[in-house]
């Protein structure tokens, strides 16, 4: 065991900043601009949206670190908010990843990868005139339906890869970066280089004391940064895993998030010096268009589509693959420790966990029918932000609970950082609720659908054991 435990912690900064760089970079670059856009309206606001999206990551991934970094040897973020609560707590947050936040994930990178395919090869409309068929006023399952089905059969081809044993290697994951970063380079040279004339209103300093963008809007548009930001809470499974944590964790999370923002904010200038607010606002409205392929559209004719597409894809294609893979293990360790339906735990002959995967597809893919990619990940950021936020409280609970414990990490600017954090998440919390209602309400739910099902579990829990011990 000892032996194990030295071998990971030979693993230096380099190792964190790569880890915390290719879990953030996905989909959102590519895409998220345009709800930015309708949102605010500005150029400059939006890069202010990037950064502070950026900063206030940091200091949850920093507060994160500290619990992680107490709690190492346990696993992640399931079982820290277990030991910081409660089963009841960590439950919630099990079910509510099942419910929204990875299987909404799983929906919204398979909807880009699909949009993306439609931008190579036109996908024909399927029950076109079904299309204003609605659920409550709510729902429009058959909207771009075959948009729709294409995302879901690649969420089902995927499942069925993974059920069967197959898995993408650690060399594929480093390919599909240098892909992403080669081709996000290429937008930036080529792009900039092909620059003639701004748009009107270009990073117009004067609009950030014009007092046209409201608090709520803000709030409202960094919905869409926080999902480009998404994925920095992995750090958590590497927290005891590295050399010297005490100095790497933070450095290598400061220098992955900075150089994020860094590639965030300069391939967003790309686009706005490209596209101006109002094209922005047409792609979010149109509902099927990509900002990132309709920016290289214009100094690269239809051959930019075809690359910028294809790059959309293989990013899109490895982030879902991955999610699917990871995302069924939580659910699975739910069931091991009667925290779920017992059929999730069960082992395939391929070793892995195949009814948890299967139920977690399932899901998946009916999420993909209930809404837009915009309205599945403001549903996963709102429902994402109260754990994060309760995570963070960990590290005033911790304290004061644990005092003496060793911390190979403790979070800088304690208790600003982390209490400025919670504050944000409040905020975030409440203004989804104000600006994005339907959103809100769904994700609330899906939570909150969770607390009937701990009790029956563990009604039934208690009567098996009730049963055992009788024919004991």
């Amino acid at each position: 065991m000892g032996k194990q435990r030295n071998l990971v912690r030979a693993l230096g900064m380099g190792y964190v900043v790569i880890f915390v760089v290719a879990n953030i970079i996905g989909s959102g670059v590519y895409k998220k601009i345009a709800p930015m856009a309708a949102e605010l309206h500005s150029s400059i606001w939006i890069l202010v949206a990037w950064i502070v999206g950026g900063i206030i990551t940091l200091f949850g991934a920093l507060s994160n670190a500290e619990v992680a970094g107490l709690l190492a040897d346990t696993g992640g973020e399931f079982i820290y908010l277990k030991k910081i609560y409660n089963r009841f707590f960590a439950f919630m947050y099990g079910w509510s990843l099942f419910t929204v936040i990875q299987t909404a994930t799983i929906s919204s990178l398979a909807y880009v990868f699909a949009q993306s395919l439609n931008s190579i090869i036109h996908i024909p409309g399927i029950f076109s005139s079904l299309q204003h068929f609605t659920i409550g006023g709510v729902f429009f399952p058959f909207q771009d339906f075959g948009v729709k089905l294409t995302a879901i059969l690649l969420i089902l081809i995927l499942t069925g890869l993974n059920i069967s044993g197959l898995k993408s290697g650690a060399g594929v994951s480093r390919v599909i970066m240098l892909l992403v970063f080669s081709g996000l380079l290429m937008i930036v040279i080529f792009g900039l280089g092909s620059i003639k004339t701004r748009p009107a209103g270009f990073i117009n300093f004067k609009e950030l004391t014009a007092g046209t963008v409201t608090i709520s809007a803000f709030y409202t548009a960094m919905l869409a940064a926080f999902w480009a930001y998404q994925g920095w809470v992995s750090v958590g499974f590497i927290g005891g895993e590295v050399k010297d944590p005490t100095l790497n964790i933070p450095r290598g999370i400061v220098a992955g998030v900075f150089i994020v923002i860094f590639i965030y904010l300069i391939v967003n200038v790309t686009y706005l010096t490209l596209l101006s607010i109002p094209q922005l606002v047409h792609i979010h409205e149109s509902g099927n268009q990509i900002a990132a392929v309709e920016a290289v559209r214009t100094f690269w004719g239809r051959g930019g589509v075809l690359f910028i597409s294809l790059l959309i894809l293989v990013t899109t294609l490895g982030c879902t693959n991955a999610s699917i893979l990871t995302g069924a293990r939580p659910y699975y360790a739910m069931a091991r420790e009667k925290l779920f339906f017992s059929g999730i735990a069960k082992i395939n002959n391929a070793n892995v966990p195949s009814n948890s995967l299967m139920w977690q597809g399932l899901w998946a893919s009916i999420l993909v029918l209930s809404g837009t990619f915009d309205q599945l990940t403001d549903m996963i950021i709102f429902a994402v932000f109260i754990f994060y936020g309760a995570t963070t409280l960990g590290v005033f609970i911790l304290r004061r609970r644990m005092p003496d414990a060793h911390r190979p990490y403790k979070v800088w600017g304690y208790p600003y950082v982390p209490a400025i954090f919670i504050l944000f998440c409040i905020g975030l919390f409440f203004n989804t609720i104000i600006a994005r209602p339907r959103e809100a309400a769904i994700g609330l739910i899906l939570i909150f659908s969770g607390i009937p099902v701990y009790f029956l579990l563990k009604r039934l829990n208690s009567r098996i054991m009730s049963e055992d011990a009788t024919s004991y």
